[in-house]
């Protein structure tokens, strides 16, 4: 898989949530968000059970509020569509703060929030105790396809290689003077965009060169066998083990 690969969301840490294997996270995190979007959304209290448990994971990880909070931020669509249900969606009407609002949209509005912050939450705590290397190793080590391991490895990296390069020529712009300040400079960028295309087909046709020359035969070695012990596999398992009993008391309280 190469080497190690860092990225924005991940926290470096020594907490028993950062220890555990990738695949045990990964599959813990996956049933967590099933049971949550499987949970009633009448059942309020159920998805306030949720956010403590998440609360409790990240106190484990030792990830600060505040960090965790800033990352929530990437669900903001989903914030703004969930906004416009209660207007758009049709059904019984109440009012609300002195303004009409559709009860079913307001349930959806509810439902959709609930489940994607829960669901957005449980995916950054994962993403801030496991490297983007041992996701791609548990991934694998759950069997899927080695294709698509390969396809996620090459396109984490080449993302990586494609800005660095845009980060050169925007440098290189700034160096001779020009800013883009309306129309009359698209054609820059234009041409910007076009360089960066062939530059980076370029990069990735001497990529591929080198590996076929190394041996490359469609598949990647794997360097690290990463496996877990039943003790690892139960404290993973806590987490949506105490969700699903959660929303077994949801379905029938």
């Amino acid at each position: 898989m190469g080497a190690g690969h860092a990225h924005r969301l991940y926290r470096h840490g020594h907490s028993p949530v950062h220890a555990l294997p990738p695949h045990c996270k990964l599959t813990a995190v996956l049933c967590f968000v099933v049971v949550v979007v499987s949970t009633p959304r009448e059942a309020v209290w159920a998805f306030a059970l949720y956010a403590l448990l998440l609360a409790a994971v990240a106190a484990a990880a030792r990830i600060p509020p505040g960090f965790l909070l800033k990352r929530l931020a990437v669900e903001v669509p989903f914030v703004a569509f969930a906004v416009l249900m209660p207007f758009v969606v049709p059904g019984e009407r109440t009012e609300l703060l002195g303004v009409p609002v559709s009860v079913p949209g307001l349930w959806g509005a509810w439902n959709v929030l609930a489940k994607g912050t829960l669901g957005v939450a449980a995916s950054v705590i994962l993403a801030s105790t496991t490297e983007l290397r041992a996701l791609l190793l548990g991934l694998q080590r759950l069997k899927l396809p080695p294709l698509l391991v390969q396809i996620a490895a090459f396109m984490i990296r080449y993302g990586d290689v494609v800005t660095d390069e845009l980060r050169r020529m925007s440098v290189a712009r700034r160096s001779r003077g020009f800013e883009a300040r309306g129309v009359r400079h698209w054609g820059v960028l234009a041409r910007t965009a076009g360089a960066l295309f062939i530059r980076s087909y370029e990069r990735g046709e001497r990529v591929h060169l080198a590996m076929v020359s190394r041996g490359y035969t469609g598949t990647m070695p794997v360097i690290d066998e990463v496996t877990a012990s039943r003790a690892q596999w139960a404290h993973a398992a806590a987490l949506p083990a105490l969700a699903l009993v959660v929303c077994l008391l949801g379905w029938t309280l």
